[in-house]
Order: C-alpha cells, then sequence, then structure tokens
C-alpha cells in the first residue's frame, strides 16, 4: 500500500494552490510539486500555447496523465485546477496523499484571476468564470479529505488551518 505522506491542493485557478503549496511545503519541511509546471514540461510549452495548438481534448489527456505519473513521498502537489475532471488522475492522488480543496469564492478568483484567457484555464468555448465555478465545486468537495474556506483570510490563515487540520 502506498503511503499517504502527501498532501494534494485542489481548487479553481487563482485559488493559491501554488503560492501556498510552496509555503506549506516550508512550513513542514516537505517537497513540492506543481502539476502545471510538470505539464508544461511535458509539452514543451505554455499550457495557453498547447492548447491552442493542439485542442482542449489533447490538453485534458495530457493534464491527466502528468497527475497519474505523479509519485513521491512527503510532498505537497499543487494541481491544475481541472485535475478534478479526471476520475482516474484523483482516484491515484488520492491513493498517495490527503486531498485539500482550498475553497475560494467566486468573486475573490475573478479578482485575482484578471486576464483568463491568457492564463491556461481549461474552459469551453462560452463558458463564463462563473460557469466554471459551479461546473467544478460539487467535483472539489466530491475529492476533498479537508476543505478550506478561504473567505477572507490572509495566505498565513490559510496556512495555518491547513496545518491544524493535517
Amino acid at each position: 500500500m502506498k503511503s499517504k505522506s502527501n498532501m494534494v491542493l485542489i481548487g479553481m485557478p487563482a485559488s493559491g494552490k501554488s503560492t501556498v503549496g510552496v509555503q506549506l511545503a516550508k512550513w513542514l519541511s516537505m517537497g513540492f510539486i506543481d502539476t502545471d509546471l510538470l505539464v508544461q514540461a511535458r509539452a514543451g510549452e505554455s499550457m495557453q500555447a498547447f492548447q491552442n495548438q493542439n485542442g482542449l481534448d489533447d490538453y485534458r489527456k495530457l493534464e491527466a496523465d502528468t497527475a497519474r505519473s505523479v509519485v513521491c513521498e512527503n510532498c505537497v502537489i499543487a494541481t491544475g485546477g481541472s485535475v478534478v475532471y479526471y476520475p482516474e488522475a484523483m482516484t491515484h492522488l488520492k491513493s498517495i496523499a490527503r486531498v485539500v480543496f482550498l475553497d475560494v469564492p467566486l468573486a475573490d478568483i475573478e479578482r485575482r484571476i484578471g486576464d483568463w484567457s491568457a492564463r491556461g484555464v481549461v474552459i469551453k468555448p462560452g463558458m463564463t468564470l462563473a460557469d466554471l465555478f459551479d461546473e467544478r465545486r460539487p467535483l472539489y468537495l466530491r475529492y476533498a479529505d479537508l476543505v478550506v474556506d478561504c473567505a477572507g483570510k490572509t495566505e498565513n490563515e490559510v496556512l495555518a488551518e491547513i496545518r491544524a487540520l493535517s
């Protein structure tokens, strides 16, 4: 049986997974992996450039394969916001880690994200950020072992809450 010495962060784009993940890894003396960076390394270009060149379906396959390939011990793993669309990837991540959902209100996501069209957000044509939020939030809740309500909290408050829950 694989160890659950790892922690996976899930949530919307701009929810703080990478930012909080790096700090959490420092606080807990753990390694840090950002699956978005792994996807970009495999693609050989930015996530948005890959999506523009190859399409959403190819990007999703690449993201799912990348998440399923993660093998580590004692790591914080920040995932892409769309990883919850891939049951096989989430099954793998849950088998090696506790999954923490950074639950950030839509208004905060909108404020933080700015121009999301250039950010590599996996979104179907014609969808709004609100549509995406409504579609993904139930998936985040389904896979989460821990839910951290990030509304009105500073990064240090979120870190302290995760540390207290873990």
